[in-house]
């Protein structure tokens, strides 16, 4: 664990203490268990999108990836009777297949990040309504479908699956980005991706595994969100969840500037985001005020990380100008070498 991932824990300690004090049912099983569920859902995407992030790009299109994945997953399973296996896995490919076009746009056309994913972000939410004609799809529950919801939205033990999803995820994300060698080559694009390019490393390769990655895990928290809400209306379903990943991404210590993040820092932030919601709400804040929250976050992480990139420049500064006066002293002394008993000194101290 990092100082960085250390510090936001000890930050997650404390708010979550806090919150307790004010209000002692922020404590109580069930809402800790209600907490763990939403961290789970919010959390499974949160990891494409810190993925994106360390790559130096963005994924705006998420939310509108979840409306157009979900109408689509419940006519699957409603209207044309598939069965939930080969529905789960026409989704999944799905998000991997739209991952896999914003990422050929990206690296092969070379569009901005923020163009291409903006543009998804009309484009998937617009279809969503054109193919549903702006009506709500819902599904009623036959064994198959009662199964598949078992899985998405149970629990074991009393802890939520979605929760356990987040886990095992965050695991396997874990050794890709921190013990393989594609994670070494992420962090490397996110922190020159043309000196990684001259390296040898295939950054469009790279850069679109990104986005593929992240639209996979978007079709996954789109099965766990339908189930969650046993509904998808395509103008609000989703609307704004990107915004919860990239907040939890940046309070993960995710750098929007790219090379920076961890796995471990991403649920923290999720993590950390779910209490600061419980607070307001227990504050008696409204509700309308979430995105305010949500935007001042990201705001606070964005200051956060510029003064500490600042410090940084800093401190790498300061340790040049150290080594240069000294390497300056060397060379005068070889240049000028004094002659006497000052020279015979000094040689023997040289010798020395």
């Amino acid at each position: 664990m990092t100082k960085k991932e250390l510090g936001l824990a000890v930050l997650l300690v404390v708010i979550s203490a806090i919150t307790g004090i004010i209000n002692p049912a922020f404590l109580s099983l069930v809402n800790l268990l209600n907490m763990a569920n939403l961290i789970g859902l919010f959390g499974v995407f949160a990891l494409g999108e810190g993925l994106v992030i360390i790559t130096g790009g963005i994924d705006l299109s998420l939310g509108s990836m979840f409306a157009l994945l979900g109408v689509v997953f419940i006519d699957l399973l409603t209207t044309y009777q598939v069965p939930w296996p080969l529905a789960l896995l026409l989704v999944l490919l799905g998000g991997v297949a739209l991952g896999a076009i914003q990422g050929f746009l990206i690296t092969r056309l070379k569009m901005q990040p923020f163009i291409v994913t903006l543009c998804g972000l009309l484009i998937y939410r617009g279809t969503a309504r054109y193919y549903t004609s702006d009506s709500t799809r819902g599904f009623g529950y036959g064994d198959e479908a009662a199964t598949l919801s078992n899985i998405a939205s149970g629990n074991v033990a009393g802890i939520p699956n979605t929760f356990i999803f987040l886990v095992i995820l965050a695991l396997i994300l874990g050794v890709l980005l921190h013990r393989s060698v594609y994670g070494r080559w992420l962090y490397a694009v996110g922190k020159n991706e043309e000196a990684a390019r001259f390296s040898g490393i295939s950054t469009n390769l790279v850069i679109a595994a990104a986005y593929i990655i992240s639209g996979g895990l978007a079709g996954v928290s789109t099965v766990m969100f339908v189930f969650y809400t046993n509904s998808v209306s395509p103008s609000s379903f989703g609307n704004f969840y990107e915004l919860y990943a990239i907040a939890a991404a940046v309070l993960g210590g995710c750098s929007l500037r790219g090379g920076e993040g961890s796995i471990l820092g991403i649920v923290l932030g999720t993590a950390l985001l779910q209490v600061l919601q419980n607070l307001v709400n227990i504050l008696g804040i409204p509700n309308s005020l979430n995105f305010a929250v949500m935007g001042s976050v990201i705001l606070i992480g964005v200051l956060a990380d510029r003064q500490l990139q600042t410090r940084r420049q800093r401190k790498m500064a300061l340790a040049s100008m150290v080594r240069t006066p000294s390497k300056a002293t060397t060379s005068q002394g070889e240049s000028g070498a004094p002659r006497g008993s000052a020279a015979l000194t000094t040689g023997t101290g040289d010798r020395r």
